[in-house]
């Protein structure tokens, strides 16, 4: 619990259900949040074993992270949380 409530980790999580995104699309996902934020709790995440991190080399290095099975076993929790937020910003 005190890793998924740390500042944006679930937004990272949030990001990441609906598949593998490059670092850059998930800065992108979490506007305000710092590059070296962003690669530490990415790291976090990967050791908890809720993201995977893949790095894919072709013409050029690019990674990408995933959720895990452990971590889409997250997404009715994240996708109650995201209800509860969207119900309650409107009142």
């Amino acid at each position: 619990m005190e890793l998924i409530g740390r500042r944006w980790a679930g937004a990272i999580l949030y990001a990441l259900t609906d598949g593998p995104l490059h670092f850059a699309e998930i800065k992108e996902s979490v506007p305000g949040m710092s590059d070296r934020l962003l690669s530490h709790r990415l790291k976090e995440l990967e050791e908890a074993g809720l993201v995977k991190r893949e790095v894919h080399s072709r013409n050029r290095i690019r990674v990408s992270y995933e959720l895990t099975r452990k971590g889409h076993s997250l997404e009715p929790v994240i996708g109650g949380l995201r209800d509860w937020a969207r119900a309650w910003h409107r009142a």
